[in-house]
């Protein structure tokens, strides 16, 4: 023989051995692969292959107001840029709130084509918009899938978040989202000093109407009397009939001092009873003018009084409402909020998202880890049945 003939079974002994021990192994650890390794697979499938790049650009800014608080530290100090401004997280909150709503969403949508941004041809289906023109709530659910916004409230900052499929994309709807948010802040301002201006202001209008209202009627009354000023021409008048009482007291007294020294019939006599006479009718006449009936100056001053009574009131009502609304006009705007730009979005380079060795990872051990529990408490089961 030209040589060795080996049995065909010595041949093929070990492979079938090996296969075998495949199978085992195989058929042992099925559960683990199942469970385990296949959906690890194909969620690395999807990343590696299939996901499309996403690329985030980030923005930061905070609400302040006016109103004095406790001076901030730290950070806090560094952006507060005024001497008595103060961070304002309430306002800071209501911003945010306003940003994740639909409201939100439609205006960027309609500034930004936030749709056709996001439901590129490019885009794995998994990761797009599904429509070009969706629905207000769907938008908003993608919206707020890509956009993040997070407050410190600690420091007061709001980190602004977006993510999008294009650099451009991610740049344009974040300064969109910055703009939409000064817009806000200003529409807050404008609603604030409304409701703080809007009683005072009408006080103030009515205060005035009332001013000018009485003021009218004295111009009315100083025509129709032909006296501008009532109470001065009363005292002057007044003066007068005093004066010329007086005089008469003195002539009367000098006529009766005559009467026992000079004939009634003498001239001189007869002169000074005259002025008596002359001086009691100028008294008569001018106390008629001053307590008289009708148009006397008394009727008169009496109406001017009471009108001048009622404008001092209405000018004492004017000075309060007046008051009262720059009062109210130094709180508004003492009160007013603002947004200040911490940090302005860039425009993004590479693509950071999406994390793939990240999410693989996570998810092969979070699949392993349950695994393991539940393994652990099969066995436990059948350890306590076979017992």
């Amino acid at each position: 023989m030209h040589g060795i003939v080996r049995p065909p079974s010595a041949e093929l002994g070990p492979a079938p051995d090996r296969l075998d021990a495949v199978k085992r192994k195989l058929h042992e650890y099925r559960f683990m692969l199942l469970l385990v390794a296949l959906p690890t697979l194909i969620v690395a499938g999807y990343y590696y292959l299939i996901a499309t790049d996403q690329y985030e650009t980030q923005a930061d800014f905070v609400v302040r107001s006016q109103v004095s608080k406790p001076s901030p530290t730290g950070i806090g100090s560094l952006i507060s840029l005024g001497g008595n401004a103060s961070l304002a997280s309430p306002d800071a909150e209501s911003v945010i709130d306003y940003l994740k709503s639909t409201e939100a969403a439609l205006h960027i949508e309609r500034s930004t084509g936030l749709a056709k941004r996001f439901s590129r041809s490019f885009i794995d289906r998994w990761s797009r918009l599904g429509s070009a023109t969706p629905s207000p709530e769907a938008l908003r659910a993608y919206y707020n899938k890509q956009v993040e916004l997070k407050l410190d409230k600690e420091t007061g900052i709001t980190k602004v978040t977006v993510h999008a499929f294009v650099p451009e994309d991610a740049y344009a709807i974040a300064n969109s989202l910055l703009k939409l948010g000064e817009q806000r802040v200003n529409d807050l301002n404008q609603r604030s000093n409304v409701d703080a201006l809007t009683g005072t202001g009408r006080q103030l209008t009515e205060a005035e109407d009332a001013l000018r209202d009485i003021q009218i009627k004295m111009t009315s009354f100083r025509r129709t009397q032909s006296d501008i000023d009532p109470e001065a021409s009363g005292k002057a008048q007044m003066a007068m009939v005093t004066g010329i009482t007086t005089t008469l007291s003195a002539a009367r007294a000098q006529l009766a001092g005559m009467r026992g020294i000079i004939s009634p019939s003498s001239p001189q006599y007869i002169a000074m009873a005259a002025k008596v006479r002359a001086l009691e009718s100028e008294v008569s006449q001018q106390g008629g003018k001053l307590v008289g009936q009708g148009g006397s100056i008394a009727s008169s001053l009496g109406d001017y009084e009471s009108l001048r009574v009622r404008q001092e009131f209405a000018e004492k009502r004017y000075e309060f409402a007046a008051g009262a609304y720059q009062t109210a006009r130094e709180e508004a705007r003492r009160k007013q909020i603002y947004l200040v730009r911490v940090v302005n979005p860039n425009m993004p380079v590479q693509a950071l998202f999406p994390e793939r060795g990240k999410i693989v990872l996570t998810v092969f051990c979070s699949l392993l880890i349950a695994y393991g529990i539940g393994w652990l408490l099969i066995s436990g089961i059948r350890e306590h049945a076979n017992g």
